[in-house]
């Protein structure tokens, strides 16, 4: 079966069928009510009859016997039609009479093997060996009688066929109620477990009869168990995190100025200057690290105010200039005149910081300088920064915006940083509702931030 036949509307309807099938528990159960109820129908139905037909037959047989020898003699002898007629009105039996005066049938319209039982012709138990005389009679006139069973509600078959139907129907969707009751915390348990997934553990997974819980239950109850370990486990990472952060800003702190303390020389200089920019890009560190854990968050704090993109990126590149000398060469392409939007300036500046830098860093000598886009895409503003580097590989795209992701032919120790920069950019996006993508535009890799207008004007 094609793995893409469920989203393919083309695709026939019994495999769709088949694949819902293989991919629904519920419906396996429901399913196998449903054939275990048609097994058991048909196994007592034929045990009904056959035990019926063998174990009755001796019992019916003398009285079968006397009953048609009371409708014959009822009949008469030479047989009288008006008397026949009587009888196929009171009862539900068909005669049929045979002779050389009268020759007469009840239901002409019936085949003659119907005689035999009134309906299909079949040869009722009892017709077998020596019994094939038994609806049969000959009067002393020399005519033959014979007597079948017409069952008047026989033409009723298609309905009670409908009716069978229609409660086999309503046995079948009471199964699958019960079925989708039963397996109804099974949906509890794949939301939870989403929600364990996204990060929000404040709402445990319910548990059906606490008490005294099922195996669902059960499950359930391991699994918020599972997720209560896992929240305090990242609690205690994200303090030990934010611990360490703190305790190491003084002692750079101290270095940084105990470096700036020493002798202006120029043997000094040059060392001087490089344990500089060493403790630089340390602080730089701590305050990412302590920025994403603010924004990591599960309501991280924005302080909104008109921002104006447009003037707010051009003193990002005039801060770049001091560390990268390419900086002012950056294009910054405004297609229409944006308003000033309510955004968390510091977090944009991060935002458009980090995007810069990271295009800056990848730019080699001899291209076209990085391009920053600032437009309005869809009802919402889109950031765009593509550089005309190498790009990176197709396989790292999905994880580059992970926190301390380097993949290492993308981003050597001389290009690239820690692997905070495009972590704190989508955290950036996702607190003022928006997303990141990253894709590849060949040459160079493209970073577009969307941020939806309701989003950035509801704060």
């Amino acid at each position: 079966m094609k793995p893409w036949c469920d989203d393919d509307p083309h695709c026939p309807w019994h495999q769709r069928a088949r694949l819902a099938l293989r991919r629904s528990l519920r419906w396996r159960l429901v399913l196998v009510f449903l054939v275990l109820a048609l097994a058991l129908a048909v196994t007592f139905i034929g045990g009904v009859q056959k035990a019926l037909s063998v174990g009755w037959r001796a019992a019916a047989r003398p009285l079968l016997v006397d009953y048609v020898d009371r409708l014959a003699q009822e009949v008469g002898s030479p047989p009288s039609i008006v008397r026949a007629q009587a009888l196929v009105q009171r009862l539900p039996i068909t005669i049929r009479i045979e002779g050389p005066q009268v020759n007469w049938a009840s239901h002409p319209e019936l085949p003659r093997p119907a005689w035999v039982n009134g309906t299909t012709g079949r040869e009722p138990p009892w017709r077998n060996g020596d019994d094939q005389n038994l609806l049969r009679r000959t009067t002393a006139d020399g005519h033959r009688l014979e007597f079948g069973l017409h069952v008047l509600g026989w033409e009723q078959r298609p309905r009670i066929a409908w009716v069978t139907l229609g409660v086999l129907l309503l046995l079948t969707a009471l199964a699958y109620l019960y079925v989708r009751r039963l397996l109804r915390p099974l949906d509890d348990i794949r939301a939870g477990a989403q929600r364990f997934g996204a990060g929000a553990f404040d709402q445990p997974i319910p548990v059906r009869h606490a008490h005294r819980p099922d195996e669902l239950g059960q499950l359930a109850a391991t699994i918020n168990t599972m997720g209560e370990d896992i929240h305090q486990m990242l609690e205690a990472k994200r303090a030990l995190l934010l611990a360490m952060s703190h305790e190491l800003r003084s002692p750079l702190t101290r270095a940084r100025l105990n470096a700036e303390l020493l002798p202006d020389t120029a043997e000094a200089q040059a060392p001087r200057q490089a344990l500089l920019r060493d403790l630089g890009e340390m602080a730089r560190v701590i305050t990412d690290l302590l920025e994403s854990e603010r924004l990591a968050a599960p309501h991280a704090a924005l302080h909104r105010e008109a921002v104006d993109l447009v003037e707010l990126a051009h003193d990002v590149i005039a801060e770049l200039g001091d560390r990268h000398p390419g900086a002012a060469a950056i294009r910054v392409l405004v297609p229409s005149a944006l308003p000033a939007l309510p955004l968390d300036r510091a977090r944009m500046r991060l935002l458009l910081r980090n995007l810069l830098d990271n295009s800056l860093r990848h730019s080699e000598p001899g291209v076209p300088p990085p391009e920053l886009h600032l437009r309005w895409q869809n009802e919402a503003v889109e950031i765009v920064v593509r550089d005309h580097g190498p790009g990176v590989p197709p396989e790292h795209l999905a994880q580059l915006a992970q926190a301390f992701y380097r993949p290492d032919s993308a981003r050597q120790r001389t290009t690239g940083g820690v692997g905070l920069g495009l972590y704190l950019c989508r955290l950036v996006a996702q607190a003022h509702g928006g997303r990141l993508e990253l894709r590849n535009a060949q040459p160079g890799l493209e970073v577009r931030v969307l941020l939806p207008v309701e989003a950035a004007f509801s704060g």
